[in-house]
């Protein structure tokens, strides 16, 4: 049985619009504070495990096709445009009650608007949070990636135990 769309925006997904402005000024808050407290590739020890550092992606996650000529930026501008307008179209036909898919949604909107701001207004993403075990760093990130992920492990969370769950196939039927 599928749900109709919600007859007001306020009843659907879209409500949850605020979460993703805060994602997004927080994404762009300390992308900003980064760039001006630490000159590029300076670093702050935080953590035995973590540090604050300043560098640029050319690139999609984990500097993926970071080498090419510049056309990189328009092409995941463009994909991130995609991905954020197809998910605020389903937002908006999702009843509000979908709180896990909604949530999820949301966190991939914000994260993938505060990148795209940077491509945009930058060129590049500004990343800085590093974590590593010894010698082995994974690639440096920021609040935008480590939304979309968040986002993206609420999505398959929601599809095995929400609302996306497949209902029991045992129910009989009078």
């Amino acid at each position: 049985m599928t749900a109709s769309k919600p007859a007001q925006w306020q009843q659907s997904g879209l409500r949850l619009w605020w979460l993703a402005l805060i994602i997004l000024m927080l994404d762009q808050a300390t992308k900003i504070w980064v760039a001006q407290a630490l000159p590029l590739f300076g670093r702050i020890d935080v953590l035995p495990f973590f540090d604050i550092v300043h560098v640029r992606n050319y690139g999609a996650a984990f500097s993926f096709l970071s080498d090419q000529g510049g056309w990189q930026r328009w092409f995941f501008t463009i994909i991130a445009v995609v991905i954020t307008s197809v998910l605020v179209y389903m937002l908006r036909r999702q009843p509000l009650e979908q709180r896990w898919l909604n949530l999820s949604f949301m966190l991939i909107v914000g994260g993938a608007i505060g990148n795209v701001v940077d491509r945009v207004r930058l060129g590049y993403v500004v990343d800085f949070l590093d974590v590593y075990v010894g010698s082995y760093h994974w690639p440096a990130f920021n609040v935008a990636d480590s939304a979309i992920v968040i986002g993206a492990g609420l999505m398959i969370y929601d599809s095995f135990f929400g609302s996306g769950a497949k209902p029991e196939a045992n129910k009989s039927s009078s």
